[in-house]
């Protein structure tokens, strides 16, 4: 048979998943997705670490431990595993310790602080060997970048892998398959809650700007930014009194009041530049995919606590996305 003079499209089947907040669970369920899927590339959109460490303090023959409000006493081990492995599924981390080093470290901001960025860097660390052993040899490769809730020292752990199955695409734009582009951006625009990864929503712009003036071909490129574009209804979200601590939601009229809390300079990017495909996450019930413009724009949400699995599923050829689903499990 002579063969087609039409060149054959290179199809590339991508997953993405982003806001896993430390889940063990979670982010071990992204990983089994390549194969799950038959997707040869993932990418995890950002807010990988976790928010909070519990003490699981020694007392006489068993622990305590308090979690979610709930003070709870384990007297063997099997309850002390279970109650790690729940811990891990919320994304939390936490330490054995005795009475006395519990106390110690309670009394001191600064020494609560370097326990939780160490248990944070040792978590992402442990991810990064674990994913270098599942996808060796399978020619899947996993893209990360950090989100407004990652701190920078425990991002660190990214960049040592250049030769194994994690990349680390912060702020850069990585080819992810000879054909297609990806420009990552883990920043947000500022919150009530402060995270450590807060800029301006014009610096935001400014960086997205820099990096776009990189990007060859346009029409070919994926923006993996974490804030999605304002009032896409991907960042709809209920509006928080920022004056309260905690920060409240408000309440009209006996209702809750929703708004937008994307980024206007993601939006006007969008706009501008017309990628091929923009995957974002932030706001984690704001799941779903819309259209600006030429570009499909994607959050697929986020259930990390219950461990379920959120993604979305892309098939890649020529510039196209030529065929999506979003997944949960």
């Amino acid at each position: 048979m002579p063969q087609s003079s039409k060149q054959a499209k290179k199809s590339t089947r991508l997953f993405y998943a982003t806001d896993v907040h430390g889940s063990e669970r979670t982010f071990r369920k992204f990983l089994n997705a390549g194969k799950f899927y038959e997707a040869s590339v993932l990418v995890m959109g950002g807010d990988i670490i976790g928010k909070m460490t519990i003490p699981i303090i020694k007392e006489g023959n068993g622990y305590r431990a308090t979690l979610q409000g709930t003070v709870q006493h384990l007297t063997t081990e099997e309850e002390l595993k279970k109650l790690q492995e729940r811990i891990g599924t919320l994304g939390f981390y936490y330490k054995i310790m005795e009475g006395d080093e519990f106390r110690a470290i309670q009394a001191d901001k600064a020494s609560v602080d370097a326990l939780f960025h160490d248990l944070a860097r040792q978590r992402l660390t442990s991810w990064i060997e674990l994913a270098d052993t599942r996808l060796k040899g399978t020619g899947i490769k996993c893209y990360i970048t950090g989100g407004n809730d990652d701190y920078p020292d425990v991002l660190t752990a990214l960049q040592g892998n250049a030769d194994g199955s994690v990349v680390a695409c912060e702020s850069k734009i990585v080819s992810i398959d000879g054909t297609h582009s990806m420009m990552s951006i883990g920043a947000s625009t500022p919150t009530p809650w402060k995270t450590p990864r807060e800029i301006p929503d014009e610096e935001l712009g400014k960086l997205i700007d820099g990096l776009a003036a990189q990007v060859s071909d346009m029409s070919r490129c994926i923006f993996n930014l974490h804030d999605p574009p304002v009032d896409s209804t991907l960042d709809t979200c209920p509006e928080l009194d920022w004056n309260t601590d905690p920060p409240a939601p408000i309440v009209r009229a006996g209702q809750q009041v929703m708004y937008g809390a994307g980024s206007h300079s993601v939006r006007q990017a969008i706009e501008k530049y017309q990628p091929m495909m923009g995957l974002h996450g932030h706001i984690h019930e704001a799941t779903g995919v819309v259209k600006i413009g030429k570009t499909l724009c994607v959050n697929p949400g986020s259930e990390y606590g219950e461990g379920i699995l959120r993604g979305l599923l892309a098939n890649l050829a020529n510039g196209k996305v030529e065929s999506y689903q979003l997944t949960s499990g």
